[in-house]
C-alpha cells in the first residue's frame, strides 16, 4: 500500500470511507472514557472526519495526521475554519485555535508530537492498512504514547477472502494480538451491520461486523 495509492484515491474523491456525519459509536462511548474537557485527542490517519469537529466542540484539542492535502485543505474550507501554516520538520503544521492537522506520514511522527496526547480516535486507521503495516503501525503508536493512554478503536471484520480491501478484515483476534503486550484490551461492542451496509452486500459479503474496543496502553 503505497502514498501514492491514498493520494490518488483523494484525487479521484474514492472516499467512500469519510463519514459525512459523526460516528454514531463516538457520541455513544466517548463519555465512558472520562476524558477531561482540556485533553488533547490524537486522530491518526485523520482525512477530513467531522468527528474532529464533535471533539473539539467537547472541548478538547485535536491533533490529526493526515497524507493528503486534499483532505487537510478540504477538512478546514468545509468547516469554514481559516489555518495558519507553521514548519515543522517532516510535515505542513496546519494550526486553526485547538486544531492541529499534521500533513505528512504517520511514521515520521515523533515522541515530542504526541507529548501531550491523552487520548487516541481510531476510527478506521487499523483496518486501512495491509497486515505488516497494521503490526509497524501499532508499534509505532505504541512507542509514541503515554502510558495510561486510551484508544478508542472502531474498525471492520469480515470475510477477507470475499473482498480486497481496504478497508481490511481486522478480527477481534487479531486486536488482542497486535495489542496484547501493550495495553489492556476491553471489547466494548460487536455489531452485525451487514444489513445497513448495501455498498458491502453488492461486494457479496457473508458477514460484515463492527468491532468497537477500548484499548488503555500499560
Amino acid at each position: 500500500m503505497t502514498h501514492e495509492y491514498w493520494l490518488d484515491r483523494w484525487k479521484r474523491n474514492e472516499i467512500g470511507f469519510h463519514q459525512e456525519g459523526f460516528n454514531p459509536y463516538l457520541l455513544e462511548y466517548w463519555p465512558r472514557l472520562n476524558i477531561p474537557d482540556n485533553s488533547t485527542v490524537f486522530l491518526p490517519l485523520c482525512g477530513k472526519s467531522r468527528d474532529m469537529i464533535w471533539l473539539h466542540d467537547r472541548g478538547h484539542s485535536i491533533l490529526g495526521v493526515e497524507l493528503s492535502k486534499l483532505a487537510v485543505t478540504a477538512f478546514f474550507q468545509e468547516n469554514k475554519i481559516i489555518p495558519s501554516r507553521q514548519p515543522d520538520p517532516g510535515f505542513d503544521r496546519y494550526v486553526a485555535g485547538n486544531i492541529t492537522i499534521l500533513l505528512g506520514d504517520f511514521f515520521d511522527l515523533n515522541k515530542k508530537h504526541l507529548d501531550k496526547v491523552s487520548t487516541v480516535y481510531d476510527r478506521a486507521s487499523l483496518v486501512a492498512l495491509p497486515p505488516d503495516t497494521r503490526k509497524r503501525y501499532v508499534r509505532h503508536m505504541m512507542h509514541l504514547l503515554p502510558p495510561a493512554a486510551q484508544i478508542l478503536l472502531i474498525g471492520f471484520d469480515y470475510p477477507q477472502t470475499e473482498m480486497q480491501g481496504p478497508p481490511y478484515a481486522v478480527s477481534v483476534e487479531e486486536i488482542n494480538m497486535l495489542y496484547q503486550h501493550h495495553a489492556e484490551i476491553n471489547l466494548l461492542k460487536q455489531v452485525d451491520v451487514l444489513h445497513e451496509n448495501r455498498r458491502f452486500q453488492q461486494f457479496g459479503l457473508s458477514r460484515l461486523e463492527e468491532n468497537i474496543v477500548l484499548l488503555t496502553t500499560k
